[in-house]
C-alpha cells in the first residue's frame, strides 16, 4: 500500500511538472510573440516615416536619383517581407539602413535642408524610432533567449520536445555597423 502511494504520489509529481512546465514554454512563446510584434510596429512606424523625409529632401536635392531610389527600393523590400524570418528581416532591415544613412550623407550637403523644419522633425522622429526598435530588439531577443533556454534544458525539454516546441531565431543585423543607431545629427 506505501509503494502504491509513493507511486501515485510520484505520478501525481510529474503530471503537476509536466503541466507547469507546459504552461512556462506557452507562456515564453507568447511574450517571443509579444516581442516580435513591438518589432515589426517599430518597423512599420520608421517605413512610415520615409516617404514623407524623401519628399523633404527632394525638394532641396535634385541630382540624387540613385539615392532616393536605394531608400525606396529597400523600403519596398522591408514593407513586402512581413512574414519573412527575423534572420531575414534582419538583413533587409541593414540595406534600409545603410540606404537612409547615404540619404542623411548627401544632405549634409545642402545647408538649407539641414535647415529646414519639416527634415528636423522628421531627423528627431527617425532618431526617436531607431532607438525604440532598438530597445524592442534586446526585448525580443531577451524572450526568444528565455524561450531557448527552456526548450533544451533539462527535464522541460522533454515537455518541449512532446508539444513541439521548437528554438526561435535572434533578431540580428547582418553588417556589424548597422548595429549601432544610425548618427542623424547634423
Amino acid at each position: 500500500m506505501e509503494v502504491l502511494l509513493v507511486i501515485l504520489a510520484l505520478a501525481a509529481g510529474l503530471v503537476f511538472y509536466g503541466i507547469t512546465a507546459y504552461n512556462n514554454l506557452v507562456k515564453l512563446r507568447q511574450l517571443v510573440r509579444e516581442g516580435w510584434s513591438g518589432i515589426d510596429v517599430q518597423l512599420k512606424r520608421r517605413a512610415d516615416l520615409i516617404p514623407n523625409l524623401l519628399e523633404t529632401v527632394k525638394g532641396y536635392v535634385t541630382h540624387e536619383r540613385e539615392t532616393f531610389e536605394a531608400v525606396t527600393k529597400a523600403r519596398a523590400a522591408v514593407q513586402s517581407a512581413g512574414d519573412a524570418s527575423p534572420q531575414e528581416r534582419g538583413k533587409l532591415e541593414g540595406i534600409l539602413s545603410g540606404a537612409l544613412g547615404r540619404l542623411f550623407a548627401v544632405a549634409e550637403d545642402y545647408p538649407d535642408l539641414k535647415a529646414d523644419s519639416s527634415f528636423i522633425e522628421f531627423q528627431e522622429a527617425l532618431q526617436q524610432v531607431e532607438e525604440e526598435i532598438q530597445l524592442a530588439r534586446r526585448y525580443y531577443n531577451g524572450t526568444v533567449r528565455n524561450l531557448n533556454v527552456s526548450v533544451e534544458s533539462f527535464p522541460s525539454n522533454i515537455v518541449a520536445n512532446m508539444f513541439s516546441f521548437s528554438q526561435e531565431e535572434y533578431f540580428e543585423l547582418e553588417n556589424e555597423m548597422d548595429r549601432a543607431v544610425p548618427n542623424v545629427s547634423f
